[in-house]
């Protein structure tokens, strides 16, 4: 007859390690898992995403004697806005996100737009840009072919580049410093040759420094647009000495995102002019 072989308990070392190699898989599938699942949908961006989870908020803008015109920012997340209340609180103009990338336009953008418009605001557009997917030449003319031109009304601002933390992967995109400047470039560029504008630049120091390596090059030409939730703007990118437009707050009334225009109504007017 055969002969039987005990069965062999498993030993504890064994069982340990079992366990043990079990919660290191599942320690290491959770950060993917979590990562995939934190990451918005492609188009969903809009200005000042990166802000509060990398400069955190401190305080609001201290009363001041300078002259400063409130303003508002909004996308698809504010839906259609009521602007005629906005416009009685005392918000004279407002910037809608017409496009990101070459991939989106804002669905929100006529009621945004133009109703800001009728109400009698000083509007204009911004493009959220995304370095990593196209040049910025291309996206400049995907800009000014889906809301972005511009027209000598008195009324239309020029446009703005949203250039912030990429809220889809890595901060700057993947790019170095130098090739970062060079896509602001192309895209500034373009703009101007299809607008005959320069167009504003919107940023925060933290991520302008990081990502460009603090250039200073287009302070001569190009409006800065600050964004900084706090008491004051702080530092502001190298060359530029004061900012045009500060973005203090996303919790405002109504509407988020509110802005303060550094001069008062008649510097909007005129950067409007041109």
């Amino acid at each position: 007859m055969p002969v039987r072989r005990p069965r062999l308990r498993p030993r504890p070392v064994r069982l340990f390690l079992t366990a043990l190699v079990a919660t290191l898989l599942a320690a290491v599938s959770l950060p993917t898992t979590a990562s995939a699942a934190d990451t918005p949908a492609r188009g969903s961006a809009y200005m000042g995403i990166g802000v509060l989870a990398h400069d955190g908020q401190n305080g609001t803008p201290r009363d001041t004697r300078a002259a400063q015109t409130e303003g508002v920012d909004v996308s698809s997340h504010q839906g259609n806005v009521a602007w005629s209340t906005l416009w009685s609180s005392g918000v004279k103009w407002a910037y809608a996100k017409a496009t990101e990338g070459t991939y989106y336009t804002n669905p929100y953008f006529a009621q945004q737009y133009n109703g800001s418009y009728s109400v009698g605001m000083v509007r204009g557009s911004y493009h959220f840009a995304t370095p990593d997917t196209t040049g910025g030449a291309t996206q400049a003319d995907y800009f000014v072919d889906h809301g972005g031109g511009w027209s000598q009304d008195g009324r239309t601002l020029p446009g703005a580049l949203d250039i912030e933390w990429n809220p889809y992967g890595a901060s700057c995109y993947g790019k170095t410093q130098s090739a970062m400047v060079t896509w602001i470039r192309d895209f500034l560029n373009r703009y101007k040759a299809r607008t005959g504008r320069d167009a504003v630049i919107y940023t925060a120091t933290t991520w302008w420094t990081e990502c460009t390596g603090n250039y200073g090059g287009f302070a001569t030409a190009n409006p800065l647009w600050i964004a900084r939730y706090a008491s004051t703007v702080g530092t502001l990118p190298a060359g530029w000495a004061y900012q045009t437009i500060w973005q203090y707050t996303s919790s405002g009334p109504t509407v988020g995102d509110h802005n303060k225009f550094n001069g008062a109504l008649d510097r909007v007017v005129a950067l409007a002019n041109g």
